[in-house]
């Protein structure tokens, strides 16, 4: 008896819970839908820095608590700072981005978009590596603190080899490729470079360094060959960087109201937090003929897309095509942007995707925007579109494709375990992890990769107007940057967002200088589906972290299952490992 009490005091109390965090969570909904207020001679305060996301987290910590700054969300806080007439100037703040150069160059191109405003925007740095003064020296003047150092000392790139690791616990990486330059399995397969893999490494760091002294040398009004030897003399220290011309001063932070003047009285500092929430419409942006953006971000999947993964965001093709299925039939969506941020995944999935956008630009313009990424499954998904857009620096093209499978049974020797089964059929084991592939089942691998790999080449050409032996000979798997991949054709222009938009409204005839009316896939949730799952994947894997006490995100990861995002068997067009910082 005294058991069952017990039981129904703990439902109870459920029950209360859930009614208590329902009504709170609606209170909050409320409270945010309010226009923040902002007071004139406002200086906006943007700290820039973590991973930059497309898109904000799911879940009531994504919807209503502070959330990092996204790409989208930096950018529309410097378009609103322009047109505001309650903002008078800009402090830009660069904290340590952990993002790939793609994303940073869309910050930049805003923070040069606001200077046509006429208004101050200053950069102060507590720090300057190489992205942090990047962003800093699109600004009008540049502070760095007085204690710190400009670590500016040029681009290096490293990457990771784990054959040696393999052989020691007994277990075997059997890969297949299509294209020389595909090095998606060499993390596993090798121990250093291949003399494709190395070439195709120096050929991105090389090109993103040139972006990197030309962005410094237009930043600072010096000359490249300058900005080259002041590079090969770095690190500086602050008084050597004022010296050289570089940073304009040195300041705390509390002493740069009295080095530039923020405002015309007394300035009021605004956090982007506060101004973050401020409606786009209410300063006249975001009206007009409406433009469908979709964000297609993470690893290529098929099924359902799950953007607040603890293990990472994942590009569902269902939830793609029914994207492009409600904005193709929307009367009132007339064109559709597609912001890709991916290394690619499953090449079924992505071929999916393919098929849904070709079918929607024999309806609509189609224009592909590429963020950090937009490799291997998330170029193939980009091909159909009118145009391609991408920023210099974006990782693109890895036209390729690759299959990986671990043979683990010296692993499992070694620790005394013993399998084996039976099978009927005559290529029921051909993904058994127990043994490599025979010759006969490597030649039916290799046929079923290369029908997948002309495939890939074949709606390349279509796309790009071009021959597949054209594609062939710049495909194999190697990946450009997207200064590149214009050079030899895979893109069309070079630039961000708005330059996709731009693109987008003249295909559908809207006035260039017009305002559009943005529709946001995925859109937000509403307050029934937040009440109904009120934290989101990645906000339970938090909490489960906080209540066992670990701090770190990797260790909860380690002990959480496995997400299994691939069939079996399943080839795959993903983008090498390729890590350019």
């Amino acid at each position: 008896m005294a058991v069952r009490r017990g039981v129904w005091l703990v439902l109870v109390l459920v029950i209360l819970a859930v009614i208590v965090s329902a009504g709170g969570l609606i209170t909050m909904a409320l409270l945010v839908g309010r226009e923040p207020e902002v007071p004139g001679n406002s200086t906006l305060v943007l700290k820039i820095g973590g991973n930059l996301e497309e898109m904000e987290p799911g879940g009531v910590i994504g919807q209503f608590l502070e959330a990092p700054p996204t790409v989208r969300s930096i950018v529309d806080s410097l378009r609103k700072a322009r047109v505001d007439p309650r903002v008078s100037s800009v402090i830009v703040r660069p904290t340590g981005a952990a993002a790939l150069w793609g994303k940073i160059q869309e910050v930049r191109d805003a923070i040069t978009d606001f200077r046509r405003s006429g208004k101050p925007i200053i950069a102060y740095m507590e720090y300057g590596g190489e992205q942090e003064f990047y962003l800093a020296s699109a600004c009008d003047k540049v502070f760095l603190m007085p204690s710190s150092t400009l670590d500016l000392t040029g681009m290096a790139s490293y990457e990771l080899f784990l054959r040696g690791t393999l052989d020691k616990i007994g277990a075997y990486p059997d890969s297949l490729h299509i294209g020389e330059y595909k090095t998606y399995s060499n993390t596993f397969t090798e121990r250093t470079y291949t003399p494709a893999h190395r070439e195709m490494a120096e050929s991105l760091n090389s090109d993103l360094y040139d972006q990197l002294i030309r962005g410094l040398a237009d930043g600072r009004h010096k000359s490249e060959k300058e900005v080259h030897e002041l590079i090969d003399h770095g690190p500086f220290l602050p008084e050597d960087a004022v010296r050289a011309g570089l940073v304009d001063d040195v300041a705390y932070e509390d002493e740069l109201d009295d080095k530039v003047r923020l405002s015309k009285g007394t300035v009021k500092y605004l956090d982007q937090e506060h101004y973050r929430h401020v409606s786009p419409t209410s300063l006249g942006l975001n009206r007009g003929p409406k433009i469908a953006l979709i964000y297609a971000t993470g690893l290529i999947s098929s099924g359902e897309s799950n953007y607040d993964s603890p293990q990472g965001q994942v590009l569902g093709s269902d939830t793609m095509v029914e994207y492009l299925r409600k904005v193709r039939a929307d009367s009132s969506i007339t064109a559709i942007v597609l912001r890709i941020d991916s290394p690619g995944g499953s090449a079924i999935a992505s071929d999916v995707i393919w098929r849904e956008v070709r079918l929607t630009r024999d309806v609509k313009p189609v224009v592909a925007s590429m963020s950090d990424v937009a490799a291997s499954g998330g170029y193939y998904i980009a091909m159909p579109a009118h145009t391609i857009v991408a920023q210099p620096a974006t990782l693109t093209g890895s036209i390729g494709v690759v299959m990986l499978k671990f043979v683990i049974d010296g692993t499992l020797k070694k620790m005394g375990m013993n399998v084996e089964g039976v099978s009927n059929g005559r290529y029921a084991e051909l993904y058994s992890p127990m043994r490599v592939f025979s010759p006969e089942e490597r030649a039916k691998v290799q046929e079923q990769m290369q029908a997948t790999y002309d495939t890939f080449v074949e709606k390349a050409a279509e796309g790009r107007h071009t021959t597949p032996e054209r594609i062939d000979a710049i495909g194999q798997g190697r990946v450009w940057t997207g200064r590149q991949a214009k050079q030899i054709g895979l893109v069309d222009e070079l630039g961000g967002l708005e330059r996709a938009l731009a693109l987008a409204r003249q295909r559908a005839k809207i006035p260039a200088d017009s305002e559009v009316e943005l529709v946001v896939y995925p859109p937000r949730k509403s307050i029934y589906e937040i009440v109904r799952n009120p934290f989101g994947s990645a906000d339970r894997a938090a909490m489960l972290g906080a209540m066992l006490g670990i701090d770190s995100p990797h260790a909860l990861q380690t002990l959480a299952a496995p997400l299994r995002v691939f069939r079996r068997g399943e080839p795959l067009a993903i983008m090498p490992n390729v890590f350019v910082r």
